[in-house]
C-alpha cells in the first residue's frame, strides 16, 4: 500500500474511535488521536531508510507496534504530572499512550496485509500473512481506501456532533 492507501486505512480504523471520543465529549482527544495516527501512518516504512533492515521485516510486526506503544507510554508517563487531563474511559495516561502508539502501527499493518507481499506480524518468526486482495501500487485501491477513509471520518464526526445515541 502507498501513502494514500495507508492514510485511508488509518482513517477507517479511526472513524469508530473518533465517533466515541466526540460523542462522549473528548474533542481534544479525538483530534490528538486522529492527528497522531495520521502522522504516524507511514512509520513502519522507516525500514526503507535503515540500511540492512529489510522492507516489511521487523518494523512491520506486532513487536515493533509494542515498542512504539511502549515509547508512547513512556512519553505519557513523563507528561502526565505536567498535564492534568481526564483520559477517556478512565484509562491511566500511560495505557492511553501505549494504545495510541500500538494502534498507529497496527493500522499500517492492516493496509499491508491486503497485498500479496503480506506482513510478518510475528517477526522474527518467519511466517507472512496476506489476504491477496490487491497489489500495493493499485491506484484504484489506494484512492478507494483513501476516499472510504475520508467518508468514514466525516460521517463519524457528523453523527457524533448530531448526537447519535451510543
Amino acid at each position: 500500500m502507498y501513502r494514500r492507501g495507508h492514510l485511508g486505512v488509518a482513517m477507517l480504523t479511526l472513524a469508530p474511535i473518533t465517533f466515541l471520543l466526540i460523542a462522549t465529549g473528548y474533542l481534544v482527544f479525538a483530534a490528538l488521536v486522529a492527528g497522531t495516527v495520521l502522522y504516524l501512518a507511514m512509520l513502519p516504512d522507516v525500514d526503507h531508510r535503515i540500511p540492512g533492515v529489510p522492507h516489511r521485516g521487523p518494523t512491520h510486526s506486532l513487536l515493533f507496534a509494542g515498542v512504539v506503544g511502549a515509547v508512547f507510554a513512556g512519553a505519557a508517563t513523563l507528561v502526565e504530572p505536567i498535564f492534568s487531563v481526564a483520559v477517556p474511559g478512565g484509562l491511566p495516561m500511560p495505557v492511553f499512550g501505549f494504545l495510541l502508539g500500538f494502534g498507529a502501527v497496527v493500522a499500517h499493518l492492516l493496509g499491508d496485509v491486503i497485498t500479496p507481499a503480506g506482513v510478518n506480524f510475528l517477526w522474527p518468526y518467519p511466517k507472512e500473512w496476506s489476504l491477496y486482495l490487491t497489489t500495493a501500487d493499485s491506484t484504484v485501491w489506494n484512492w478507494g481506501l483513501f476516499g472510504l477513509g475520508v467518508f468514514a471520518m466525516a460521517a463519524s464526526v457528523v453523527l457524533a456532533v448530531q448526537g447519535l445515541p451510543i
